[in-house]
């Protein structure tokens, strides 16, 4: 009985998707995209903010700083994809939740309404030959 029920668990868990959860994540990678508390005095903290979103069709979300709107780039690959921002002041970490992967890591700048993502404008291209030097 405990090896079924031990079974049970690790499917339940780990890979049946589930309706509740964003983009039908499975428990354990909801649990392991959310931030977790760790030792150390806190009472230095800064504003923390979790905050759910969703990327829109020109590949941003926005956020609220200071009273004021900002939108950060994360790219149109990720058009549509649940995510969660992770704000201390002007950090921020931009979070997949369905996988817990890190899309985006930024210092916001306060005195610009749009973050780029840092990459050049349009698709990006592999070269399966490697680099190419002049």
């Amino acid at each position: 009985m405990q090896t079924l029920l031990d079974r049970f668990r690790t499917e339940y868990n780990t890979q049946r998707p589930h309706r509740s959860l964003p983009h039908r994540a499975t428990p354990a990678a909801a649990y392991a995209a959310r931030p977790k508390a760790g030792p150390g005095d806190r009472s230095n903290d800064t504003h923390d903010r979790v905050r759910d979103d969703r990327v829109s069709k020109t590949g941003s979300v926005t956020l609220r700083h200071n009273g004021r709107l900002h939108h950060i780039g994360v790219g149109r690959t990720y058009a549509g994809t649940y995510v969660r921002l992770l704000v201390q002041d002007l950090d921020i970490t931009i979070i997949n939740t369905a996988t817990g992967e890190i899309l985006r890591e930024l210092v916001l700048d306060p005195s610009r309404d749009y973050q780029p993502t840092g990459r050049p404008p349009g698709p990006t291209t592999k070269n399966s030959n490697g680099p190419t030097f002049p």
